[in-house]
């Protein structure tokens, strides 16, 4: 029970919140609070003083905190172990992504991971680049896709270089241009697709100095091929999510070519749990194309 009480004081630390570490570890915020007071009431010492923005540390926290992350690193090493003894029977692994790698990409990788490990279990958290990288520096997940360059704090692994495209109506006027010219986005109405802070459309405007006339801002990939089909507008979409579309839009490369390069970001690669790392292993079946 000890063990859970130092993963709270730690947790707690890093968050600088007792809700926020309630909410990664699964417990109430007294529960907590509690498991820290346990802990001063045992050593017979203050390890933070409380306020309304959380719980700072006290001299003697920050003296004896390096001690309790290393017996918590320890017993998630001893955790790695053991898992690795049971032969990876079970576990979890919980995943970042955004919508184009987790309709195109995570179906196939997964498929292939489930033939030699078919009781791990997954938990997909669907959002934008911004909340991603959050939710790894959090522990929320164990592992993300993102746009690099990411946080400097997390390991990063580069995968692809994805080209953006235009997307067209069917009877757009360059519909049958073989490079669509970047003044042209002025033209019409633009469908924007927004991701957090890291908007890469938004930064192909600034590097060429132009203001298209935003009708529509969305995070939804699906919504702004929608809108372009029914001739609302033009849009500017990343190619992997361009894949197999029921849509009837015209896709044309840009006259200067526009990228987003996309990797899967860690907190602590050397701290991930045997079910991760082997997951891992599989990225490369992310472009594997025999899904039968």
């Amino acid at each position: 029970m000890n063990i859970q009480k130092y993963l709270a004081f730690v947790k707690t630390v890093e968050c600088g919140s007792f809700t926020k570490a309630a909410k990664i570890m699964g417990y109430s915020q007294s529960g907590i609070s509690r498991m820290i007071n346990d802990l001063e009431t045992e050593w017979n010492i203050s390890l933070l003083e409380r306020g309304r923005s959380g719980g700072n540390l006290t001299s003697d926290g920050l003296k004896l905190l390096p001690y309790v992350e290393s017996v918590c690193t320890e017993y998630q090493n001893l955790q790695t172990q053991i898992n690795e003894l049971k032969g990876l029977q079970s576990g979890l692994i919980r995943i970042g992504t955004f919508s184009s790698v987790a309709t195109h990409w995570l179906p196939r990788i997964i498929k292939e991971f489930q033939k030699k490990y078919p009781d791990i279990e997954y938990e997909l958290l669907l959002g934008d680049y911004t909340e991603i990288e959050k939710w790894i520096l959090e522990g929320r997940v164990d592992c993300g896709f993102i746009r690099l360059p990411t946080n400097p704090n997390l390991e990063t692994i580069f995968l692809e270089r994805d080209q953006l495209k235009v997307v067209l109506p069917e009877n757009h006027p360059l519909a049958d241009c073989v490079h669509f010219p970047v003044e042209a986005l002025c033209n019409d109405p633009f469908m924007l697709l927004e991701k957090g802070a890291k908007a890469e459309i938004s930064e192909i405007f600034e590097r060429h100095n132009i203001s298209p006339k935003v009708h529509f801002i969305t995070w939804d990939d699906y919504a702004v091929m929608s809108m372009v089909e029914s001739g609302l507008g033009i849009s500017i979409l990343p190619e992997l999510i361009l894949q197999r579309i029921p849509y009837h839009v015209v896709v044309r490369e840009l006259d200067v070519p526009a990228y987003r390069d996309i990797g899967l970001a860690m907190k602590d690669m050397k701290s991930a749990s045997l079910a991760v790392r082997r997951f891992l292993e599989y990225l490369p079946y992310r472009n594997n194309q025999d899904m039968k």
